[in-house]
């Protein structure tokens, strides 16, 4: 599959892997200052949604996005999270932003991923028991969204 100028899927994945290889190595170094988001301690899900989303409706995203996520994760220190996205990936339609969100977090937006790809990849830290939810941002402004229920037998965030 390609986007009309001879770039495939696979060769962005792959991109993709390398970069994030390097990033993790630190061998990658972004220009300018990062800054990061403010995101409150004690900020309930409902509020992380508001503060990023306003009031903008989201939509059943079960056909486009797969979170794949354990259903028990045997430590909550280290949680293993795949978010992958169907989109064609064109100019004018494209996956803005991948967010993923632990509800029962004290910080409930776990991450958010700015790319251009269709896929995500991360571990993220859970206090406790909850669902968490994969948001994805399109290029036209569309929000859909999926959540799977994850049980913690070790804490996380905390324990």
């Amino acid at each position: 599959m390609t986007d009309g100028q001879g770039v495939t899927r696979r060769t962005v994945l792959i991109a993709l892997g390398t970069l994030g290889v390097a990033a993790a190595g630190g061998l990658a170094v972004a220009p300018g200052t990062a800054h990061g988001q403010v995101f409150g301690q004690n900020e309930s899900v409902e509020e992380a949604m508001k503060r990023l989303f306003g009031g903008k409706t989201m939509k059943d995203g079960s056909a486009a996005i797969k979170l794949d996520i354990p259903l028990i994760a045997e430590n909550g220190a280290v949680v293993p999270v795949f978010v992958t996205v169907e989109s064609p990936m064109t100019p004018t339609n494209w996956v803005k932003h991948i967010y993923v969100v632990a509800d029962k977090n004290r910080i409930p937006v776990v991450t958010r991923v700015t790319l251009a790809p269709d896929a995500g990849r991360a571990n993220i830290r859970l206090g406790e028991s909850g669902d968490v939810r994969a948001i994805v941002e399109q290029s036209d402004g569309t929000l859909l969204q999926v959540k799977r229920e994850v049980k913690v037998t070790v804490g996380g965030c905390g324990g």
